[in-house]
């Protein structure tokens, strides 16, 4: 099995690179869509045998079966959850990633990739506005990327503690304060380190704010929080909290200040936005998902710290094997987060970085906006039509006047069937809605007309 001389794989090598030119050279990509687990049985069967089926044959039954039985994310009416776009250039060079065989937990042992690594995380973290000294780690999602945050956030609020002498309910801070509208994986978060998660309740747009974060901090015991957890961009209207206001009362009260941007913080990059994220430089960690709206292939959360030093100190493993990794000054990037084995899952996105640049970077983010503006201006000049909130970025989420539950539904799977698009229905406040999340270049003003006519 391992060795490239045989012929067989040498054939296959050819065969897996020829699949993969061709697939980046579609435009458009095909929608395609799920099968049944009857209608994949039917068509696969089982494809672990005790002999093997052959490589070109597996790549066969991918190409044929598999693959098609999958949304592809990158179509551009594919505008449902988070959709995700990646160059070229950051999709092909996740191939070279896989065969160069690199471990990217430790300097010793990938000092080239961390070094890349790095450099594509000091661009967020300038646009951000951390200071020089702050950095972190590329991890899978979002979910592991707050989870770590958290846990650094948590260690260091109960070190403060114990050398402060505290006792009683600050002793062991155990909570965290965000919105209802924060992301489920804070919840997940919170679950995971049996801590406890105080909702705050939104203003009249949608934002936490820090007169109403400063109210729940009074009424618990400011003490007893470990961390405030504010959102730029989130996942369902793509909102942008008062982050200035919370950081002021995360400062006051000498809380850690955790911003989730994983989807949103992308639009740091655009000019057009900026300033919807003021206060966001005091920050003490902060995600993004470069997979969503960077246009890096799954999976990839850039996790920063502003202070490193707390965050090494949460997560650092230590074993008798890796003494020779802690006991070097070097920058490990496992010793910044939840798990020790690790891709180099940064590469793509900082390779493609490397290769267009960052002002290629910022009007494609421009790009997605502007076609958001449209649709939100679209979808006011019809009557049948709803923009249920103006959109802060690229999330538009509106009602179909007049449709029920069922009609969204149907619609929607009409759609997919048609293999027109993909746009399934949301929720809030007890109404069912349907929103467009636009992170792909390529949607266009028509693909967005030709959706919007389907609901007339």
């Amino acid at each position: 099995m391992h060795g490239y001389s045989d012929q067989n794989l040498e054939a296959l090598g050819d065969a897996i690179l020829a699949y993969s030119a061709d697939r980046l050279k579609l435009d458009p990509v095909p929608l395609d869509g799920p099968l049944t687990l009857a209608e994949l049985d039917a068509r696969a069967g089982a494809t672990i045998t005790a002999d093997g089926i052959g490589g070109l044959a597996a790549l066969k039954l991918f190409e044929e079966d598999l693959a098609p039985a999958c949304i592809s994310t990158d179509h551009p009416r594919y505008l449902s959850f988070i959709p995700c776009a990646p160059t070229e250039a950051a999709a092909m060079f996740d191939l070279v990633v896989g065969a160069s065989s690199i471990y990217g937990g430790s300097w010793l042992e990938g000092a080239g990739a961390v070094y890349a690594e790095n450099q594509a995380l000091r661009w967020i973290a300038n646009l951000v506005g951390l200071p020089p000294e702050a950095g972190g780690v590329f991890v899978p999602g979002g979910t592991i990327g707050n989870l770590s945050a958290l846990v650094a956030a948590r260690h260091t609020a109960r070190t403060n503690a114990a050398s402060d002498g505290r006792t009683g309910a600050g002793a062991r801070p155990f909570r965290v304060a965000a919105t209802h509208g924060a992301h489920s994986s804070i919840q997940s978060a919170c679950d995971v380190m049996d801590a406890e998660l105080v909702g705050v309740e939104v203003n009249d747009m949608g934002r936490l704010t820090g007169p109403a974060l400063r109210e729940v901090l009074l009424s618990h015991g400011p003490e007893t929080f470990f961390a405030v957890v504010a959102t730029s961009g989130t996942t369902n209207f793509g909102i942008v909290d008062d982050l200035a206001s919370v950081s002021e009362v995360c400062r006051e009260f000498g809380i850690w200040f955790h911003v989730d941007g994983a989807y949103g913080g992308a639009g740091l990059a655009a000019p057009s936005v900026r300033h919807l994220y003021a206060g966001i430089e005091h920050c003490d960690s902060f995600i993004v998902d470069p997979h969503k709206w960077l246009f890096a292939p799954f999976d990839c959360c850039a996790l920063l710290y502003r202070e490193p030093a707390l965050a090494r100190a949460a997560h650092t493993q230590h074993a008798s094997y890796l003494d020779v990794l802690n006991d070097a000054p070097d920058w490990n990037p496992t010793d910044y987060s939840v798990g020790l084995t690790r891709r180099a899952r940064g590469l793509p996105f900082w390779f493609s970085l490397a290769t267009h640049g960052t002002d290629a970077y910022r009007e494609a983010v421009e790009r997605t906006l502007e076609v958001t503006r449209f649709a939100a201006d679209e979808i006011g000049r019809r009557d049948y039509l709803e923009v249920a909130r103006e959109p802060d970025l690229s999330v538009v989420v509106f009602r179909r006047i007049g449709w029920s539950a069922a009609q969204y539904q149907e619609w929607s799977d009409r759609l997919l069937a048609d293999q027109f698009a993909f746009v399934v229905p949301t929720s809030h406040a007890g109404e069912t809605l349907t929103r467009f999340a636009i992170v792909n270049p390529r949607t266009s003003e028509d693909d967005i007309t030709a959706i919007l006519d389907t609901m007339a």
